[in-house]
């Protein structure tokens, strides 16, 4: 089997994997959103608590040492929601996880892991060696290559493939 057809074997699973997550993704993501966005309502009300202070202490001391101390709030500050963010980032991976893990208990599993196997092992080549991992899925090796199905990494491939659409979780 070529790369393309194995490539083209692979898209159902692909897209049946990305449909599942995208569903489970959309009840996550507004749990999430709602989540993130008191974490970010949060983080900007410290940021805006912090800045006011630094602000009023810049008024009182000299030009350059109100500069620094006014930059060093705004790094908190964007320190503070980038640190916001990321917790709602790690968060919604996290259940994605969470949800695919549950997957070997829906009916209809062994089929798609018999699926992914056979495609796994197609992809590593005759002489592949397969591993189940504990969370689910498969893993094929073969002299150097390896083809990771595991359902951790089909999560993790899931919730980087949102890309932009992530923003959503912290944007009012």
């Amino acid at each position: 089997m070529t790369t393309a057809s194995a490539q083209a074997a692979l898209e159902p699973v692909r897209q049946r994997l990305r449909r599942d997550a995208e569903e489970q993704a959309a009840g996550l993501r507004a749990a999430a959103r709602e989540q993130a966005a008191a974490i970010v309502g949060q983080a900007r009300k410290d940021a805006v608590a912090v800045l006011d202070e630094s602000t009023a202490k810049a008024a009182a001391t000299a030009a350059p040492v109100a500069a620094a101390e006014l930059q060093r709030a705004r790094d908190a500050a964007r320190a503070a929601v980038l640190a916001a963010q990321r917790e709602a980032y790690d968060d919604l991976r996290v259940r994605v996880r969470r949800a695919v893990g549950a997957l070997p208990e829906e009916p209809g599993y062994d089929r798609l892991l018999q699926r992914m196997t056979r495609l796994a092992e197609q992809a590593a080549g005759p002489s592949a060696q397969l591993e189940s991992p504990p969370a689910g899925g498969v893993i094929a090796r073969s002299d150097g290559m390896i083809v990771d199905c595991s359902l951790v990494r089909l999560a993790d491939l899931a919730v980087a493939g949102l890309g932009d659409a992530i923003r959503e979780l912290w944007t009012p």
